[in-house]
């Protein structure tokens, strides 16, 4: 006879982790349908009575039928057990700590992620910008990192309020068909991370981090506004792509860089990676938060499969969704904090995402660029006396945390701005 236990043929063997074989469903599935996924002939045993040669044609449509019956059965095996990993994945993370929601921090931290998208370095870098002089006034600005290649810009800086490292990176260009292709790209890689080969996480996010000028700068940054301000806390933000990226430099922070106390709090953030990199992730960054507002279309891509939880993109804990009720005039704001799955049914999922509107606001706080036709930056030219910028464009523009923030009037160098332009 055929040994016991029956393992699935090798392409979807590959699909499913190593515990299948010892879980308590499948010896359930396998005791109980055993037979019916037993070759027809094992060790030379007929498979229905007893076999004779004039019987052969009659023997083939028998395999035929059982063969189909087989893949079916094996077909509705493999969903049961893709619902079952799914609900018992689900229910470790409701056993989790949370992190709790503060929406004070929330409506100071949206002005971070607004503020990365404005194109005038000369303001960003003075802190002097339209953006900069609400709940983020104060902030000390001490490294701006465009990388003009990418169409991609984050900086570093302390805010007093928090007491805090901020780390911003900038969203999707709307208009930039490079970003765009970037966000729509999901091929999802392996990450090269040490003991992780199951996580597989989104290429064109991955690589907006890891592999162009953003990443280094940033590290250095930190490293520098640590040596100055001490050993105090990180936050990392970012609306739409720019929170994908924050989700991937705090990890970094962690794994790598091996700093305690980061946080993390995104705005549209879009899904980012499997079910594999999402627990792994959230055991790293607990203290992270995913805002989405009411149909915002971005956090529901890339699409989530539920019947497949090892294979498919998975938002990871903690979400909290903004919408609206009311009629009319009257119109209130709910702010629902959600449960531990990271694919709360009830929450952001539980409606249609397809709004852009929804997508370029958060808190009122408008998330977007204002050069949105291209990837265009102004500054003065005397601004790269405090920084470097490569051959490829890419600009780098720091300041010493110990020496006094730059005071320069905008509008005395309005004549002497240099735009550079990425069509």
């Amino acid at each position: 006879m055929w040994q016991w236990p029956m393992r699935f043929p090798p392409r979807y063997e590959s699909m499913y982790s190593p515990n299948l074989y010892s879980s308590p469903l499948y010896q359930i599935i396998t005791g109980a349908l055993g037979p019916l996924f037993s070759p027809p002939f094992p060790g030379g045993e007929p498979f229905r009575g007893h076999h004779h040669d004039n019987d052969a044609n009659s023997d083939s449509a028998v395999l035929r039928s059982m063969g189909k019956t087989r893949w079916l059965i094996l077909v509705t095996c493999l969903c049961l057990f893709a619902a079952f990993s799914d609900g018992r994945e689900l229910k470790a993370w409701h056993k989790s700590k949370l992190p709790d929601y503060n929406h004070t921090l929330a409506t100071i931290l949206v002005e971070y992620a607004s503020a990365v998208y404005l194109s005038d370095l000369t303001q960003l870098f003075t802190w002097t910008c339209c953006r900069c002089n609400g709940l983020t006034k104060g902030f000390e600005l001490i490294e701006l990192v465009v990388d003009v290649e990418h169409c991609l810009q984050a900086f570093v800086g302390v805010a007093k309020d928090p007491n805090a490292i901020i780390i911003a990176f900038r969203g999707t260009n709307e208009h930039s068909l490079q970003n765009w292709i970037e966000d729509l790209y999901w091929k999802q890689q392996y990450i090269n991370y040490p003991g992780m080969d199951d996580a597989m996480v989104h290429r064109g996010f991955y690589t907006a981090y890891h592999d162009t000028t953003i990443r280094p700068a940033i590290l250095d940054a930190v490293e520098r506004a640590k040596k100055f301000y001490g050993d105090i806390q990180i936050i990392v933000t970012g609306h739409s792509m720019g929170g994908a990226m924050a989700v991937f430099c705090a990890f970094d922070l962690r794994v790598i860089q091996h700093e305690k106390n980061v946080q993390v709090m995104t705005f549209g953030q879009p899904r980012v990676g499997n079910a594999a990199f999402a627990s792994l992730y959230f055991k790293q960054v607990p203290n992270t938060i995913r805002v989405t507002h009411d149909h915002d279309i971005v956090p529901h891509l890339p699409p989530y499969y539920y019947l497949l939880p090892e294979k498919t993109y998975r938002h990871f804990p903690r979400e909290v969704w903004l919408y609206n009720i009311g009629l009319g005039s009257l119109v209130y704001r709910v702010e629902k904090i959600c449960d531990g799955s990271g694919e709360d049914p009830n929450c952001s999922r539980s409606v249609s995402g397809n709004s852009i509107a929804d997508h370029l606001v958060y808190y009122g706080v408008k998330l977007g660029s204002d050069e949105p036709m291209s990837c265009k930056i102004v500054m003065d030219p005397r601004v790269l006396n405090h920084g470097t910028s490569d051959s490829r464009g890419n600009i780098i523009l720091s300041r010493d945390p110990a020496t006094p923030l730059l005071k320069m009037s905008t509008t005395e160098f309005d004549n002497q701005e240099m735009p550079i332009s990425v069509d």
